[in-house]
């Protein structure tokens, strides 16, 4: 064993502009947290805070993601001040929203970024008879 490799020691990582994506789709609500650059630091979803199937896409599970992300980012890299990306419509999202501004952590911006459409989808022709 006189070859053995030694793993770098974790460092916290000092960031400056905090972002946090939150995805909440039919199925399951996504938190990841962000540097500015985009660089995911932490993640959560609903699966990971042990809902299964049905269960993953609620409220409360939105709010149990949203905890472990931030408090996991909170104590790895002290954040502090965030802004808040959101995409999609579902009622779940504003859970985490406010989980996320009860975790002691300072919003200063909240975004949504769900895609909408220019030029809707055609209509059928007419039948011809």
């Amino acid at each position: 064993m006189a070859n053995a490799v030694k793993k770098p020691k974790k460092t916290k990582k000092i960031v400056q502009k905090w972002q946090v994506h939150i995805l909440a789709s039919f199925n399951n609500t996504l938190v990841s947290v962000t540097d500015e650059k985009g660089n995911v630091l932490t993640w959560s979803s609903g699966w990971l805070a042990w809902f299964k199937w049905a269960r993953e896409a609620t409220p409360y599970a939105a709010q149990m993601a949203a905890e472990q992300a931030v408090s996991k980012a909170k104590t790895m890299h002290s954040m502090e001040v965030v802004d808040v990306y959101i995409k999609w419509i579902w009622a779940w999202r504003e859970q985490a929203i406010r989980w996320i501004v009860a975790g002691w952590v300072e919003l200063k911006a909240i975004f949504d970024i769900t895609p909408v459409p220019h030029n809707w989808c055609r209509p059928k022709k007419p039948r011809s008879l």
